[in-house]
């Protein structure tokens, strides 16, 4: 009886030490005041330090400088109520090499008796691989979070857009057309030679309503090629003043009565630019003040070419911009409400804006409701000479 004792405590000792031995986790074993008794192989590799360089030292050299003081806290009190449990269950933890790096581990605590003396055992994994791979995943669940989010507010937008799209193409396509279809009808019954006049009228007003479709099939195709990168700068020297006075000659014809425009520049005159693109800019935000403004107000076109910026300001006392409705003025085919019901795409705008992007410059306005408008558009002057 006395053998099979014998026996069982030394394969219960043999397994012990060769569990402690070759455990692929750091162990410790720890006495109440917080010193080291016991290290496992693991658990001196995982530190980097030796077996008596541990022995006897407190616990709180494995823990980063400023975790060890609340530490000493919590070491006393689970020597006061030890029970087997995870150490600092749903924080992160990290432990300190002899060589000061610091990684995330995850501890579990246990505790036994030996000669009266309290003893716990921390149980130590080094979870930087896990830790890595969960902030891996979490990256790519958080981008592909991301790509979805993006891409149905893409949707929503093509949808919106499409929506605006429609709106705009019924209102803006019927009007000419309808206007086409009623003059060819009209003219057609003019036959006599008296009635000359009258049908040259109708033919007038056709040739104006194909123009004006003209006009609006030439703003798609403008800002298709803008956004598809396909517009490629084509710089000239020319006068800007001159090139300013042309334009107004050109917008004198949609002024209405007792219109004008004040003009004013400052500043050289001599620049190097892309012409076409410039023309496109001026004549969509003046025609735009000239529209949106009543009978005998007057829009005010400012240049100013001698600082750092060519400042361009156009500023009318036209309907203006409700405040709620600001953040979408350079959405495509976009259209406020008090604009509704006169002519426009809802696409001059957001070709301006990419023109000017494009001429590494930036546009912005500013509006009150019956007040009028100004917008301000700013080009960098190592644009031109």
């Amino acid at each position: 009886m006395m053998n099979e004792l014998n026996v069982l405590s030394l394969e219960s000792e043999a397994g012990f030490k060769a569990l402690f031995k070759y455990a692929t986790i750091g162990i410790l074993v720890i006495n109440g005041e917080g010193i080291i008794e016991l290290s496992n192989p693991c658990a001196e590799k995982l530190f980097g330090y030796t077996k008596q360089e541990l022995a006897g030292q407190p616990v709180e050299i494995l823990i980063p400088a400023n975790f060890r003081k609340n530490h000493v806290h919590h070491r006393e009190g689970y020597f006061h109520e030890p029970k087997a449990r995870p150490m600092g269950y749903g924080l992160n933890l990290f432990a300190r090499r002899k060589v000061g790096t610091e990684f995330p581990v995850e501890i579990s605590l246990g505790h036994y008796q030996l000669d009266n003396k309290q003893l716990a055992v921390a149980f130590i994994t080094d979870i930087t691989e896990r830790k890595r791979t969960s902030e891996e995943l979490e990256a790519k669940v958080k981008e592909r979070t991301l790509e979805l989010t993006q891409s149905l507010e893409r949707e929503k937008e093509l949808n919106e857009l499409k929506s605006r799209f429609v709106a705009m193409a019924s209102h803006e396509f019927r009007t000419p057309l309808s206007a086409i279809l009623s003059s060819l009808s009209l003219s057609e019954s003019y036959i006599r030679t008296e009635q000359e006049d009258k049908r040259k009228r109708h033919i007038e007003r056709i040739k104006s309503s194909v123009k004006n479709l003209t006009g609006i099939l030439d703003e798609f195709l403008s800002l298709e090629k803008v956004e598809q990168g396909k517009v490629e700068l084509e710089k000239e020297h020319f006068d800007l003043f001159v090139f300013a006075n042309d334009l107004m000659e050109e917008v004198d014809g949609m002024l209405k009565q007792g219109q004008q425009i004040c003009f004013s520049y400052n500043g050289q005159r001599d620049i190097l630019q892309d012409k076409h693109i410039l023309r496109n800019i001026f004549l969509n935000v003046l025609s735009n003040s000239i529209k949106y403004s009543q009978e005998h107000q007057t829009v005010h076109f400012d240049i100013d070419n001698s600082d750092q910026f060519v400042v361009i300001k156009v500023r009318d006392e036209g309907i203006g911009i409700p405040e709620e409705e600001q953040k979408n003025l350079f959405n495509k085919f976009y259209r406020a409400k008090n604009a509704i019901n006169i002519q426009g795409t809802g696409l001059g705008l957001a070709i301006v804006k990419q023109y000017i992007e494009l001429l590494g410059g930036k546009i912005s306005f500013f509006s009150k409701a019956n007040e009028g408008t100004t917008f301000t558009i700013n080009i960098p002057l190592n644009q031109y000479v």
